[in-house]
């Protein structure tokens, strides 16, 4: 069974940044992509960061030139560097991955809870 378990969140104030980690218990190379997704209170998830395996990203406008997204193979690791937060960007932040082959199976972490204080 394939797990995704995120950590780095925390409280920050405006202007700082934090590091998001999401760990898989299996080779990310076999994910078609993984990304990052958050829910802030009385909205819908959002996809924030993408990556594919080829390592294409893409960012939902809001974030571009502010948080980058990048994969470690070696570690099965990917991470989200968010810089020049602000409290616009509180929200629990989930780690996703999807595979396809036999259907397409996606799978998502716990969720790490980001709090940016004005």
């Amino acid at each position: 069974q394939v797990q995704l378990v995120e950590s780095g969140g925390g409280l920050v104030q405006a202007g700082g940044s934090l590091r998001l980690s999401c760990a898989a218990s299996t080779s990310i190379a076999g994910f078609d992509a993984m990304g990052w997704y958050r829910q802030a209170p009385g909205k819908q998830r959002e996809l924030v960061a993408s990556i594919t395996r080829g390592g294409t990203s893409n960012y939902e406008d809001s974030v571009k030139g502010r948080f980058t997204i990048s994969r470690d193979n070696a570690n099965n690791t990917i991470y989200l560097q968010m810089n020049s937060l602000n409290p616009e960007d509180t929200a629990v932040y989930y780690c996703h991955g999807y595979r396809t082959g036999w259907g397409r199976n996606d799978y998502w972490g716990q969720g790490t809870q980001v709090t940016v204080s004005s």
